[in-house]
């Protein structure tokens, strides 16, 4: 067949270009399901407990996540200055997962632990207090605002279905977990789980 006939055919040349994207992607994709490495979690990974998880629907509210990554790739320059690179089974129960595609701010895929409570709270507050160059805008209305736990059952529920191991009595005890927390609580135990679960930090 001459490649005349396929582009005067409008009709068989989209046919063709939508069965060469699809093999060509299958063929990368599919594989993926059946590696343990991509769809298992890391060793010694917890899910996300209620005020986590609370802190992670805060930290996509408040679009953190248009301006900080979480993936390290496996380049020197990123593994040394932030650690180990990403691996597939940390984002596992990640639903979304929130990779990003931008850095304006630096990675937060190892930040936990790195960072005092307190630093966080002074930083969330008003960044330029820590930092004096941030770009980052100020919350500090997380300091005040209480968390809303109405649909955080639900959640944890919701998670369970896309396999993230939560018990009844994880899902029962969700809502007094919350009791008297606010915002910027959770906000903050978010950000010192993020990257806990791999042991080698640099």
């Amino acid at each position: 067949m001459k490649h005349e006939t396929i582009e005067k055919n409008v009709g068989l040349l989209m046919l063709l270009m939508v069965l060469a994207v699809s093999i060509g992607g299958l063929t990368q994709i599919v594989p993926l399901f059946f590696q343990d490495v991509t769809n298992k979690p890391v060793e010694g990974m917890k899910p996300y407990t209620a005020l986590q998880l609370e802190g992670r629907d805060i930290y996509i509210r408040e679009g953190c996540v248009q301006c900080h990554s979480q993936m390290i790739r496996p380049f020197r320059a990123e593994t040394e200055r932030y650690g180990h690179y990403s691996v597939a089974g940390e984002s596992v129960w990640d639903h979304p997962f929130l990779w990003g595609s931008k850095r304006t701010g630096p990675d937060l895929a190892r930040v936990g632990a790195r960072y005092s409570d307190d630093w966080h709270r002074a930083h969330l507050y008003n960044p330029r207090n820590v930092v004096p160059e941030s770009k980052m805008p100020a919350y500090p209305w997380l300091v005040t605002a209480q968390v809303d736990s109405s649909h955080t059952e639900t959640k944890l529920k919701v998670m369970r279905t896309l396999g993230v191991p939560y018990t009844d009595a994880d899902i029962s005890g969700a809502v007094d977990s919350l009791k008297g927390k606010t915002e910027m609580d959770a906000l903050v135990a978010y950000l010192q789980v993020l990257g806990t679960a791999i042991k080698s930090k640099r």
